[in-house]
């Protein structure tokens, strides 16, 4: 939605008096503020009027004033890879810090969502960052670490997290989400294995169905449409 408030108004009132809350009754994460080149600040900090100073202060910036809710089902190591690609992708790849220090972090960024990433990785990932922001030559360089950086600051345990127990707590990061089926649950009606577009479902009507790991391409197709809670995702 698009709404007008004063400067001074919290992220508190806009999230929850004008904006109606969270969708489903879902406990709220974090916001997003200022874009590819903002950052993402955490429920402590909701009753924060909203200003440049105020939201700088967080590692976030005003932007074009847009704010993006999240909730549980939101990982912030997927959100922080999302807006670092946009910015490798924007990048004009004129100095160094940005078009090498973006791609470093982008691909340290991606091991950790598919549970290949190292814990020594983490403190690369911050060196890296600081190097951008100290010697990128433009705004989008000196801000593409933004998004990084605040996530790490904040939900740094979603990284080791990621990183330790090969786990993403909201189930966004395909890489470490495994697919199997509750042979107490399933009744055999194939629903799954029609709608799985590379056919690795199989079994017998009217008995438990079975998924082949080694082609499951992860879509979450069967999880959708089982009506009998039998694919369990985790």
């Amino acid at each position: 939605g698009l709404v007008e408030v004063p400067m001074g108004t919290t992220l508190r009132e806009i999230v929850f008096d004008i904006g109606g809350g969270i969708k489903g009754g879902k406990r709220f994460k974090a916001i997003q503020s200022g874009g590819p080149s903002g950052g993402v600040i955490p429920e402590e900090y909701l009753d924060t009027p909203i200003g440049y100073e105020n939201l700088q202060k967080l590692g976030a910036i005003m932007g074009s004033g847009g704010l993006i809710v999240m909730d549980e089902d939101d990982c912030m190591v997927d959100i922080s890879k999302f807006y670092l690609q946009f910015a490798v992708d924007e990048s004009c790849g004129k100095c160094s810090p940005c078009r090498i220090g973006g791609k470093q972090l982008l691909d340290m960024l991606d091991r950790i969502s598919k549970g290949t990433g190292k814990i020594e990785e983490m403190e690369s990932i911050k060196r890296i960052c600081f190097a951008i922001q100290k010697a990128s030559l433009c705004g989008l360089g000196q801000n593409t670490p933004n998004p990084v950086l605040s996530t790490i600051k904040y939900f740094e345990e979603e990284y080791i997290e990621h990183i330790k127990d090969k786990k993403c707590r909201s189930g966004s990061c395909k890489g470490l989400i495994t697919y199997t089926i509750d042979p107490e649950k399933c009744i055999g009606c194939g629903l799954c294995a029609i709608k799985c577009p590379v056919n690795c479902i199989s079994g017998e009507k009217q008995k438990p169905y079975k998924i082949d790991q080694s082609k499951c391409i992860k879509c979450n197709s069967c999880f959708e449409v089982c009506k009998f809670g039998a694919v369990i995702r985790k």
